[in-house]
């Protein structure tokens, strides 16, 4: 490590702990007045348990915006390509229609850049069904045919052994000869030539960058849900990505798609274990990236450099309902970090890395607490309660929870957005709004079920097409959450503060207005 990347570390550590103080200060300040009741004391220890990772997000946050505002964490200019290089997909029971067309066009660009000769679409396939599988081979077979031979692979597996990593990993020591980088896509990616060319360039300049990370945006929604959702995450992922990459420099992370990887360093280093438990990693791309640090090879992140962000893209969730699923996925990955965080063959920063994905479930309960907390404290000795400080309390949680992600919006205003964009990330904010605590408490049920030995959804596929939610559906999944909102209501009422129902409607909204917020919000022709 540098000088100049330590005492970066240091700077930015120092700003984590000046929120997080700053914030336990302004809990002291709240709680304090008039003595402890038991609920109080609850309620500092879970913001002493969370205020560290808020202000992570805060810290990460201001840096991004300040080094996007000067310019700095972009790709370079594209530059004609020497390495070789797969566009590769991973696809398991995907409509081909919707897979290879993005494929096509990515390839045909850079043929018409006259660089074709370097690059060759590969599909990854662990399809199982013979019926799609038969339908995919078709539909490649029907796309190699308006290429030189050689210039699409196709390799199908019949059992989905290792999941993505395995599939992966399979692909490279069988079917990669001659290649020396491949594009890691997934099924509903989408990369411009531009943005893959200035990544291959990236990767030649840097001779021990063994995975170059963009960023992603998402692709075209139709339904407020999708619509709203990537408004938000543009901004937010951009302004993250280019703030932890000045602290963490060459040892960033991998999201495990949308990204270039060095072929020969990742098939040396990035083979996963079985855990103690007998299972197969789920989410492999922390941990591959925390092998590659740990070998000596660098990992990065870049920004996607496309004014409009359609340089690297993605689907985002098209309703609420596969929000949720995807979320109670990724836990289901996250949690098995546990058995790794003392594995010696990782990491030091690859391990936090690892931790920060952990708490960011493991922390979900203990966040989601502090609102039924605040309640029972508001209806039997709420009184003595600072209300302008519990305001300022209030405001800067928020903020630091979402700092990213409006700093992104600050710096595209700055940039000069213009007033289309202020109501846009307006809306975005009321949707976010009510959609947080929706989210938080989901993430209580799905960790107190993990803990309990449950099984809270599975390892499934996603379903992308934006579709209608109908008023049954919505209720069955989010019943509890309603339910929840409505005992917490019925606390903060109990109070006889009115204060008390203002300063918490905010943050029960989201749960009251579940059921109409998922179905209004999937609609595909809603405003």
């Amino acid at each position: 490590m540098t000088a100049e990347l330590r005492a970066r570390r240091r700077l930015f550590a120092a700003l984590v702990a000046f929120v997080a103080l700053l914030l336990l200060d302004l809990g002291l300040r709240v709680l304090s007045p008039g003595g402890w009741t038991a609920w109080e004391v609850l309620l500092l220890l879970c913001l002493a348990a969370n205020a560290p990772w808020l202000g992570l997000a805060a810290a990460t946050g201001l840096l991004g915006a300040a080094r996007r505002l000067r310019g700095e964490g972009a790709l370079p200019p594209p530059a004609p390509p020497r390495l070789r290089t797969l566009l590769a997909v991973c696809v398991r029971d995907e409509d081909p229609a919707a897979v290879l067309p993005p494929l096509a066009r990515l390839l045909d660009g850079l043929v018409a850049r006259g660089h074709g000769a370097l690059f060759a679409i590969a599909i990854l396939s662990d399809t199982a069904d013979p019926r799609r599988a038969g339908a995919e081979a078709a539909a490649v077979r029907c796309l190699a045919k308006a290429y030189p031979p050689g210039s699409v692979l196709h390799r199908r597996r019949c059992e989905n052994a290792g999941y993505k990593a395995g599939n992966v990993m399979d692909f490279l020591d069988h079917h990669a000869a001659g290649f020396d980088l491949m594009l890691l896509l997934d099924a509903d990616s989408e990369m411009t030539p531009d943005a893959v060319l200035r990544m291959v360039a990236a990767m030649e300049a840097e001779p021990q960058l063994a995975i170059l990370q963009s960023t992603i945006a998402g692709r075209p929604a139709a339904a407020p849900f999708g619509r709203l959702f990537g408004a938000g995450h543009r901004p937010g992922s951009l302004t993250w990505a280019v703030g932890q990459d000045w602290w963490q420099g060459a040892e960033g992370p991998y999201w495990g798609h949308n990204a270039l990887l060095r072929i020969a360093p990742f098939r040396r280093h990035c083979r996963l274990p079985i855990l103690p438990d007998g299972a197969h990693i789920l989410s492999h791309d922390h941990v591959e990236a925390a092998r590659l640090h740990a070998a000596g090879w660098s990992v990065r992140v870049r920004a996607d450099p496309s004014p409009d962000g359609t340089g690297s893209r993605e689907s985002h969730p098209p309703n609420l309902p596969e929000y949720l699923v995807r979320d109670r996925r990724w836990a289901a990955g996250n949690l098995q970090y546990r058995h790794l965080l003392r594995d010696p063959s990782l990491g030091a920063l690859g391990r936090f890395q690892m931790l920060q994905a952990i708490l960011h479930y493991v922390l979900g309960p203990l966040w989601f607490a502090m609102l039924p907390l605040a309640a029972l404290n508001a209806a039997t000795d709420g009184e003595g309660t600072p209300r302008g400080t519990l305001v300022a309390l209030l405001v800067l949680g928020y903020a630091t929870v979402h700092l990213p992600r409006l700093a992104g919006h600050a710096v595209a205003l700055v940039q000069g957005a213009g007033l289309p964009y202020l109501r846009t990330a307006l809306a975005e904010s009321l949707f976010l709004l009510l959609l947080d605590t929706i989210i938080a408490f989901d993430k209580t049920l799905t960790v107190l079920a993990h803990a309990l030995g449950l099984r809270r959804g599975t390892w499934v596929a996603q379903h992308r097409a934006e579709r209608r939610v109908s008023w049954g559906e919505a209720a069955s999944l989010l019943w509890p959450h309603t339910a929840a909102g409505l005992a917490i209501l019925a606390l903060l009422a109990a109070s006889g503060s009115a204060f008390a129902v203002l300063a918490g409607l905010p943050a029960v909204a989201g749960l009251l207005l579940a059921i109409p917020f998922c179905v209004l919000t999937a609609a595909p022709d809603a405003g």
